[in-house]
């Protein structure tokens, strides 16, 4: 304190109460956060108790990481305290974001061996913003749907609705799967499977067929195959003849052995089991009952 009886603090005796440097104080100043009250005769800067208390917002704003634009609104009166806290949450809601996207790729890098080329694209393809994720999965799907009025209604809601998001907190289990499913939606291969497995679902569906006769017609082969392979029933068994007939009654056998074989092959199995994954479902693809359906009706197709 200078010893003219106004109760005034050096910028030196200012570091020592508050235990920051010199340097800092004198920064903040030259920032215009914080202004000297005065100068002594020798020119030195001069601050009284308010700039004591002033230093310690200060101090305390910047330690939780407030830049000194956000600091100089607080001081000025612009912005409230809670005003600047909000905004500073949401910048770190996005960085925190940012760093779990980071951590999961890398993550992922480490698991795959990854090659440079690989790293770049997969950090590339989950950096795309949300709007820019989901339009390379709705423009998959309107593809796939174009023209085709005749899909089963539910098979175009499920389809409509598996349109997927990378979760904001992705395992890097979720990146790998939307890495993959990206690569896998815009590969002009897999989009003619897929168009070609809708075209044959709208093509077999009759004018009268209710909504949802092809997700009733999925789900009866799950639990009638299901059945039977808990019974240890082999597809080329006699018996599996049995459980054809129940599921098929007068249906003509290569008819829909050619169905199974377009709409339920392993890369169309892959595809439900990667938006299983980023929509942190179960796992429901019932690959081995479809498996075994085909395997059956192609031992009877084939004689």
């Amino acid at each position: 304190m200078i010893e003219d009886g106004t109760g005034l603090l050096t910028i030196g005796e200012l570091a020592r109460a508050t235990g920051l440097t010199v340097r800092t104080i004198r920064y903040w100043s030259d920032e215009g956060v914080l202004t000297p009250v005065g100068r002594s005769s020798g020119g030195y800067r001069l601050y009284d108790a308010g700039s004591f208390a002033r230093l310690e917002l200060i101090r305390t704003l910047r330690e939780l990481g407030l830049g000194l634009a956000h600091v100089r609104a607080v001081l000025s009166g612009e912005q409230t305290v809670a005003q600047v806290a909000a905004a500073h949450v949401a910048a770190l809601d996005a960085q925190i974001r940012s760093l779990k996207v980071t951590r999961a790729v890398l993550s992922t890098v480490a698991r795959r061996g990854s090659s440079a080329e690989e790293t770049t694209l997969m950090n590339r393809l989950a950096r795309l913003s949300a709007a820019e994720r989901r339009r390379i999965l709705e423009e998959f799907v309107e593809e796939t749907l174009h023209g085709l009025d005749t899909v089963d209604p539910e098979i175009r809601k499920r389809m409509l609705a598996a349109v997927a998001e990378l979760p904001v907190d992705p395992s890097p289990e979720q990146v790998d799967a939307w890495v993959e499913l990206a690569e896998m939606v815009q590969d002009p291969d897999f989009r003619a499977r897929m168009r070609r497995a809708t075209e044959f679902n709208a093509a077999d569906r009759g004018p009268d067929a209710p909504a949802g006769a092809s997700l009733w017609f999925m789900k009866r082969l799950i639990d009638l195959v299901g059945e039977a392979r808990r019974r240890g029933i082999a597809p080329e068994a006699p018996e599996a003849g049995a459980v054809l007939r129940e599921l098929l009654g007068d249906a003509d056998p290569a008819a829909v052995l050619a169905r199974l074989d377009t709409a339920f092959d392993d890369r169309l199995a892959r595809y439900r089991e990667l938006l299983a994954v980023l929509k942190g479902q179960p796992l429901r693809v019932h690959a081995e009952e479809f498996s075994w359906a085909a395997a059956a009706l192609r031992a009877r197709v084939d004689r």
